[in-house]
């Protein structure tokens, strides 16, 4: 039960064997060695195992982890899908505000600048410039 407890959740973190080693300071074949059932970790081990897993030990001793079914993953992906479709619009919507908004300042500074320049007109002339 240990054993296949220790896959599984190695696995639902995404985790290669060889990662887990590297967080554990022990060697890949120590992991492949718990995971078949040919030896366990010692008490201090199997803290650490449950910590770098984001489990508590009792789990890890208790019931079986189940493995993510294909059913949970699509329906996962399909509210992921959900997601970035949501960002993707909030973004596009975003930058068509910024767009307009830059887009009426520039005007408004257009607009400013030739009403400046009729009303200043008499004054350039009478300066002789």
């Amino acid at each position: 039960m240990l054993n296949e407890n220790i896959k599984n959740l190695r696995k639902s973190k995404g985790l290669s064997q060889e990662e887990l080693a590297i967080k554990l300071n022990v060697v890949r074949q120590t992991i492949s060695k718990w995971e078949n059932g040919l030896s366990v970790p010692d008490s201090s081990m199997l803290i650490s195992l449950a910590d770098k897993l984001d489990t508590s030990v009792s789990t890890l001793l208790g019931e079986p982890v189940s493995d993510a079914t294909t059913d949970d993953l699509k329906i996962i992906s399909e509210k992921l899908e959900v997601i970035n479709f949501q960002l993707v619009k909030r973004r596009t919507e975003k930058l068509k505000t910024i767009r307009w908004v830059l887009i009426s300042l520039c005007t408004l500074i257009v607009i400013v600048f030739i009403a400046l320049a009729v009303s200043y007109a008499k004054y350039i002339s009478w300066l002789g410039l």
